[in-house]
């Protein structure tokens, strides 16, 4: 009996149905989409984070870069040009970029740590390269070679444009300034090169601890005309091109990545890196692994993404914010005004049909049993509404997915990093564009079907507070 009166009372009160079912399903869906749109902001903020990082990294362990440390780091170039014809002449500067740097037993004691599931060391370099045709007299560099500068230009960053002069003579030559990083290559699924993948070639292999070969960036290589087997030469050693690494997001975090202990011999730096890269056991416990570094490895820093996440800005910030706040509390007023009126739309069908319900009671029905009927019809009428919901929901978030719009995230100038482009607390600024997705997670799409019915049973709640307090008499006096 119940089904048969709630299967004919909805059909034959369709518009009214309609009408509160309708007003769920918009509220639902705004829910869904904001939902979604956060979901696609946190990933494409991971995204940015593993340009910095790589994959697999929850956190990076390093030492700040000290002001004589960094003092120590000009670079000076001399350079004598003997006889009467033009003298071809080339010198490198390699310096160890940002940071102090940590002796490799560190990485031995970050692994150790509890909660730590693998650690890895890293070496990041700046390389200034001088070359060109000098004349009688001598030529001197002076100043700082701007360590933060852009990747693949001379000069840039903190330190400035390098400058040259020649004494006693003439000089025709080109400054050029790029970013090597030693990476250990017995344990690749850590660091930053596993943000990059291969496009040719191929990647360093476990025995190639001290080979002279290197992986180049797409975009260095394309700018330098490098190719898999050409030749780089760096102070004075020649690195075979294996393998071409194109950047998943953003830029890329060297031009050339080498062997860790041919990096190491490059900048004179034996048993050192300039950066831990940690993978927590568990990816719920970083603070709790962070806080035992901090404890047990003393004088570093540890930088995790979240600490990363507070430094990006720009329209994926922005849009985020919107997305997190502004959504969420508009998405909360739509639902409750949409739980408000169907709760009275549904109060209000009932006392229209007050000569009806009135009439059953007459007939024997009791409160608790004409109570049932009207909720069974809010739950119905809600889980409609829900089902609306859905579909706008899935539709408005495929619509954000397919048009992709694009955002801009900005990094750098806060605290921390990860070991590229300067060190904490004066990181270069890099921008990064990643593409707006919205992608709809099974706990979204429970979360709609439980307001689904909790907007159902609000309907009912109202509706059958009102028919609890019908009177057979009620029904009679709607007759006179």
């Amino acid at each position: 009996m119940f089904f048969t009166y709630l299967r004919r009372e909805l059909r034959r009160r369709r518009k009214a149905a309609l009408v509160v079912a309708s007003g769920l399903a918009l509220g639902i869906a705004l829910v869904i989409v904001v939902n979604s749109v956060s979901n696609g902001m946190g990933k494409a903020q991971d995204k940015v984070l593993q340009s910095l990082y790589g994959l697999g990294t929850d956190m990076t362990v390093t030492k700040a870069s000290t002001p004589s440390a960094s003092g120590s780091q000009r670079p000076r170039f001399r350079f004598d040009a003997r006889g009467d014809d033009d003298t071809q002449q080339s010198s490198d500067r390699v310096m160890v970029q940002g940071f102090t740097t940590l002796g490799s037993s560190t990485v031995t004691k970050v692994a150790d740590q509890k909660g730590v599931s693998a650690a890895v060391g890293g070496l990041s370099l700046n390389v200034l390269k001088v070359d060109g045709q000098f004349t009688r007299g001598r030529f001197q560099q002076n100043g700082d070679g701007g360590s933060g500068g852009a990747p693949g230009r001379a000069g840039g960053g903190s330190g400035g444009q390098p400058r040259g002069e020649v004494r006693g003579g003439g000089a025709d030559f080109d400054v050029n300034q790029y970013t090597v990083f030693g990476t250990d290559v017995t344990r690749t699924a850590l660091g930053p090169l596993t943000s990059s993948r291969i496009t040719s070639g191929r990647t360093f292999r476990a025995t190639e601890t001290n080979a002279a070969v290197a992986v180049a960036d797409s975009a260095y290589a394309e700018q330098k005309k490098y190719k898999v087997g050409s030749t780089v030469t760096v102070k004075g050693v020649k690195f075979k091109v294996i393998g071409i690494a194109t950047a998943d997001s953003g830029d890329s975090a060297a031009n050339l990545y080498v062997p860790l202990k041919r990096a190491q011999t490059l900048a004179d730096q034996k048993n050192k890196v300039t950066t831990v890269y940690v993978k927590a056991a568990d990816s719920q416990q970083i603070d709790t692994v962070k806080s035992a570094i901090q404890k047990n490895v003393s004088g570093t820093t540890v930088t995790t993404s979240s600490d990363l996440a507070k430094t990006v800005s720009g329209s994926l910030s922005t849009a985020s914010s919107l997305a997190t706040k502004v959504g969420t509390w508009l998405s909360i007023a739509v639902l409750v005004a949409a739980f408000l009126v169907a709760g009275l739309l549904t109060s209000s069908a009932v006392s229209r049909r007050v000569r009806e319900f009135g009439t059953l009671k007459a007939l024997g029905w009791k409160s608790g049993r004409v109570t049932r009927q009207v909720v069974g019809e809010a739950v119905v009428n809600g889980l409609v509404g829900g089902a609306l919901g859905i579909a706008l929901g899935l539709a408005g978030a495929y619509a954000v997915t397919a048009a992709s719009p694009s955002l801009q995230a900005q990094l750098g100038g806060g605290t921390g990093g990860g070991g590229f482009g300067g060190g904490p607390g004066r990181q270069a600024a890099r921008t990064v564009e990643v593409a707006l997705t919205a992608p709809v997670s099974v706990t979204t799409i429970v979360l709609a079907v439980g307001l689904a019915v909790a907007g159902g049973l609000i309907a009912g709640a109202f509706g059958g507070w009102r028919a609890s307090r019908l009177r057979p008499a009620d029904a009679l006096r709607r007759v006179e």
